[in-house]
């Protein structure tokens, strides 16, 4: 598999090695050893599956008190990705980044606790997978504005069809209690 850093420290972009021919294809979507050695030595507590028509956005999401890695690929359909850093004292602190994941390009991508999470969906309907590195707790669920101006992620399409909760997250800033404090 490849592995490279974006922009963002500790968010990892994953191309696993694919095995093809006029059968399908095979590749390994996980595997404990090969990314650890890859710099993704955390345990996985958890698997969640959604499935979301086109235009949907989910997010920006993140957990305070029980806050989660998440392995991020997508097996149906097409989204884009984002995951913004919201660690207070962060020198990356109101930055993100994206990438296009597919069931065509089988990318994946590893963010860590500390970022903010959501996704948008291109085209079609898109199924995401992905895996958690703590457990998720209803009452910890935070987030931030899809739209924040100073953050000012380049999501694709019009107008994205938003759940309420999500339209409802405030701006980000430093001053926000909720969010984690940078451990260098």
């Amino acid at each position: 598999m490849n592995v490279s850093q974006t922009d963002l420290p500790g968010v990892l972009v994953i191309e696993p090695k694919v095995f093809q021919d006029p059968r399908g294809f095979f590749f390994e979507s996980y595997h404990a050893r090969r990314y650890a050695d890859a710099g993704i030595a955390v345990r996985f507590v958890q698997d969640n599956h959604s499935r979301s028509a086109t235009n949907t956005l989910r997010g920006l999401h993140y957990q305070l008190l029980q806050p989660q890695g998440k392995l991020v690929r997508v097996i149906a359909g097409t989204v884009f990705d984002a995951a913004v850093d919201i660690r207070r004292g962060s020198p990356t602190f109101g930055r993100w980044v994206g990438v296009t994941l597919s069931a065509e390009n089988r990318r994946q991508v590893y963010i860590p606790p500390g970022f903010a999470h959501g996704f948008y969906v291109v085209d079609g309907v898109a199924e995401v997978e992905y895996k958690c590195t703590d457990f998720y707790r209803p009452d910890d669920q935070r987030g931030i504005r899809w739209d924040d101006p100073t953050v000012a992620i380049a999501w694709p399409g019009g107008s994205p069809i938003l759940s309420e909760k999500d339209r409802a997250y405030p701006f980000l800033t430093a001053d926000r209690s909720d969010l984690p404090v940078y451990d260098r």
